[in-house]
């Protein structure tokens, strides 16, 4: 029985997914096989003649010059990967399996593009540095920065930017980065603010390319100058901000899927750090008045005598207590007494400086912080100061009231060794000047 024959009508070499190329001892490009054109975007006339060396990515030159000449030392190379800029710009990965042929003079290598398998490597990699940094960063700058570097090695993003947005305030801030450089809009060039803030206002991912805006199912055209790509950051409380990038190049399905995933994860962050701050604002700080707490006004006094004792420096405490504030609260009602309680607040935040310390300290009672001051009557001058302003009437439920404080003075060394002690002193202090009538300010008595 006659065997089957079979006569190819074709190259089989061209049939082949992986691409065939021999080069000579020059590093040229003696032959490619058809499927060149599919892995670099060249075609196999473009090639030939052309040096090998040119179209690796320049980071892999040197070690695949290395490589190059072990082949020509007759060792085999099964496994070299390295990177190649296809025609197009964009970034190939091969993987290599090349000997060289004594007899041709020439180098024979077999390369099958790895470009998806890197990227679904360097993906997953992305993805979870990305989950990490938003669950671990300390703060919001260092989440911002670490998502920034883990992008700008799957993307070539060349601005990234994280817009939020205060509903409360109406305001659009810009964390990262910190200083953005100023931009002027055109229809041309939008800048970060509007792209962010139509994201915000629609809460919907956008694209924009030249003057045109297009919905995020669709791609930048590869003419376009720059593709700007946002996407909203979503809370369990609607928008509360966008994340940008722009690019030079286009903008593909799989890049939004990733920026999508990235503003999930920036989103989580940023309610994580969010509530954090909110509790440990509620730590250390009064709820109503906004003023430190008692917890952190004894924190900053012990430090404040620390210093005073190291640099033999003097500290002074204010012990206020308002007049009569009962009634105010029987009168008109606990609301009008929030109310008072918070101008309180700010008329004595106002007659200090920035570097002092004012605590609501209980109920109707707040604690004055003085410190780095070298004139004896200092305390006395700033208590005075606090008394006229609160004279002053405040205006509440449309009545024109007027509260009336006692002050207790006490002074670090001359009244008190240590906090506790300074504190029971400036409180003695002030039932003194109530007994005296109130509306004044008397001074602890040096202990004997």
């Amino acid at each position: 029985m006659k065997a089957n024959t079979y006569v190819p009508t074709e190259n089989l070499v061209d049939l082949l997914l992986d691409a065939i190329c021999v080069v000579d001892t020059c590093g040229r490009f003696v032959f490619v096989s058809a499927a060149c054109q599919r892995i670099f975007g060249y075609s196999p006339e473009e090639m030939l003649g052309k040096s090998m060396i040119d179209l690796v990515h320049p980071e892999d030159r040197q070690k695949t010059l290395l490589a190059a000449k072990e082949v020509m030392d007759g060792i085999s190379k099964p496994h070299f990967d390295n990177r190649y800029l296809r025609k197009d710009g964009s970034i190939a990965h091969i993987l290599w399996s090349a000997r060289w042929s004594e007899d041709d003079q020439v180098r024979i290598a077999v390369a099958h593009d790895i470009t998806e398998r890197k990227r679904s490597e360097a993906l997953q990699t992305a993805l979870y540095g990305i989950s990490e940094a938003a669950h671990s960063a300390k703060d919001l700058a260092g989440v911002f920065e670490q998502v920034h570097q883990l992008l700008a090695e799957l993307l070539p993003a060349i601005r990234f930017a994280v817009a939020l947005y205060d509903e409360q305030q109406d305001t659009l801030s810009f964390p990262y980065p910190v200083e953005p450089q100023p931009e002027l809009a055109t229809d041309d060039h939008p800048t970060i603010a509007t792209l962010s803030t139509e994201v915000i206002r629609s809460g919907k991912a956008l694209l924009l390319q030249d003057k045109h805006a297009a919905p995020a199912t669709t791609c930048c055209h590869p003419s376009a100058n720059y593709c700007w790509f946002g996407v909203p950051l979503n809370s369990h409380k609607g928008v509360i901000g966008a994340l940008v990038v722009q690019n030079h190049t286009p903008c593909n399905e799989h890049d939004q899927e990733l920026l999508q995933f990235v503003s999930t994860q920036v989103a989580t962050a940023i309610e994580r750090q969010q509530m954090l701050s909110r509790l440990q604002f509620m730590a250390q700080y009064d709820a109503l008045t906004h003023l430190p707490n008692r917890a952190l006004l004894r924190d900053r006094l012990h430090m404040a005598l620390a210093r005073a004792q190291r640099e033999q420096s003097n500290v002074a405490l204010l012990f206020l207590d308002l007049d009569k504030f009962k009634q105010v609260n029987d009168s008109l009602g606990h609301a009008a007494g929030d109310l008072l309680l918070q101008g309180v607040a700010q008329r004595i935040q106002a007659c200090l400086r920035k570097t002092d310390t004012v605590a609501r300290f209980a109920g109707d009672e707040f604690v004055v912080l003085l410190e780095d001051f070298t004139s004896t009557n200092h305390a006395s001058v700033v208590a005075e100061k606090i008394r006229q302003s609160l004279n002053q009437p405040f205006a509440l439920s449309g009545q024109q009231q007027t509260i009336l404080p006692s002050i207790g003075i006490a002074l670090y060394p001359q009244h008190a060794e240590d906090e506790q002690q300074l504190l029971q002193q400036a409180d003695n202090a002030m039932y003194q000047a109530k007994q005296k009538g109130g509306n004044c300010s008397h001074s602890a008595v040096e202990p004997q």
